[in-house]
């Protein structure tokens, strides 16, 4: 049997609906794994999740409420859904412990660096005046380019040098433990996060998802995802 990924799901915030962008199921089924809708829940229900999936699909939308890393809000900071937050952040520890193969995507890196432990930056423009990674347009149109460290997951998949999509206006500030940075952008923000153990942990800022139409390249991230979960059944 195919292997089964979880990807968790956005929400409204009157709570009348859960959704997720159709791009990363898509993504999920090119590269021969099963996507499987994660809503939030309880911790029990979290932890049923977690016998059904063989890896976890963190992925974007509203911004990390800032006081579940020690911060009160400031001004720039978006739509927060707290439920959704603790939900995720609760299943990614418990990921992170079980040696789950874990993709993050956007809003899904920047939870990750916070359930190991990091921060982030609520607001990039307010807080380092950088405009280059939220500009709108197409979610398929290339922004910036990506430094990529030799040596790491995604050297291997997808060279020293690429360019990617943007459209976020947070991003990771310290770095959480059992991290480590694999590429960073023109102005110095970190892109994209490896684990340092041997579990598959890979996290990146850009919307892959939305490229692999377009892209082949960036289809080695789902692929080798799916064959990390495939292999931890």
């Amino acid at each position: 049997m195919a292997a089964v990924i979880g990807l968790t799901c956005d929400g409204d915030l009157e709570g009348s609906r859960i959704f997720l962008n159709s791009a990363y199921v898509a993504a999920v089924s090119q590269a021969g794994g099963i996507p499987l809708l994660l809503p939030p829940g309880s911790q029990e229900m979290a932890e049923e999740y977690l016998k059904i999936i063989d890896g976890l699909l963190l992925t974007g939308g509203g911004d990390v409420d800032p006081r579940l890393y020690g911060e009160e809000p400031k001004e720039g900071l978006g739509r927060v859904l707290r439920e959704r937050d603790t939900f995720e952040l609760y299943i990614t520890r418990r990921a992170l412990l079980l040696g789950k193969p874990i993709l993050a995507i956007c809003r899904g890196m920047q939870l990750l660096n916070v359930a190991a432990g990091g921060t982030l930056y609520q607001d990039i423009v307010r807080e380092l005046g950088s405009s280059l990674h939220n500009p709108g347009g197409p979610r398929s149109a290339l922004h910036h380019r990506i430094e990529i460290q030799p040596g790491t997951l995604l050297y291997k998949w997808l060279g020293g040098q690429v360019k990617v999509n943007s459209m976020h206006h947070q991003a990771v500030r310290s770095l959480g433990q059992g991290l480590r940075v694999s590429a960073t952008s023109e102005d110095g923000l970190i892109e994209a996060v490896e684990g340092t153990g041997e579990a598959f942990v890979v996290g990146v800022q850009w919307h892959p998802e939305e490229l692999t139409n377009f892209y082949p390249e960036q289809r080695n991230l789902f692929k080798n995802f799916v064959v990390a979960a495939d292999i931890s059944t």
